[in-house]
């Protein structure tokens, strides 16, 4: 599934309604609007690559996250964990959407360095969509990722993890 439209573009959000009943317009507005304000604070020294998530829970609340960098690298996290964890830590379990932005830094007029315009899609990596999945039905979990500031995309926890691990594979072991 590739939807891709503009803002101010109301012809498509008919397709998003019948195609994602659980998730309108305004909340998918609100949703990544959360995520571009979140990438600011993003802590990115070594790639210089910022990341900006939210989540949204099933009672409508929106959890941000950050990615944040580490030298040792394994110690990172992504800014859709964070979002998660964060919402997790405050007792939240139910989450129908995530939205993600992503942007290469730009060099300023001083040297230094500044949040770019998003260029790119900044999906996210197999160890989020695991842990996407630890708390989503991949069915109806869906994951909208900025393309630019006007285009999104948008697919279905499954699609993005087809044969995902998850607690059913452990049905037998729990007892």
């Amino acid at each position: 599934l590739r939807i891709s439209w503009r803002v101010n573009n109301s012809v498509p959000f008919i397709y998003l309604r019948r195609l994602m009943p659980v998730l309108t317009h305004e909340q998918q507005t609100q949703l990544m609007a959360a995520a571009k304000a979140s990438i600011r604070h993003a802590y990115m020294p070594y790639s210089n690559y910022s990341v900006g998530a939210a989540v949204l829970t099933s009672d409508d609340q929106i959890f941000s996250g950050i990615n944040i960098e580490n030298a040792a690298y394994t110690p990172t996290n992504c800014a859709e964990r964070t979002a998660f964890f964060t919402a997790v830590a405050a007792g939240e379990r139910q989450f129908l959407a995530i939205a993600i932005a992503g942007s290469p830094a730009e060099t300023d007029e001083n040297g230094g360095r500044k949040i770019g315009k998003l260029t790119q899609a900044a999906w996210p990596c197999g160890v989020c969509r695991q842990v996407m999945a630890e708390f989503c039905d991949p069915d109806s979990f869906f994951i909208v990722v900025a393309e630019s500031e006007s285009d999104y995309e948008i697919r279905t926890l499954r699609k993005l993890l087809p044969e995902g691990f998850g607690s059913g594979n452990l049905a037998d072991c729990i007892q």
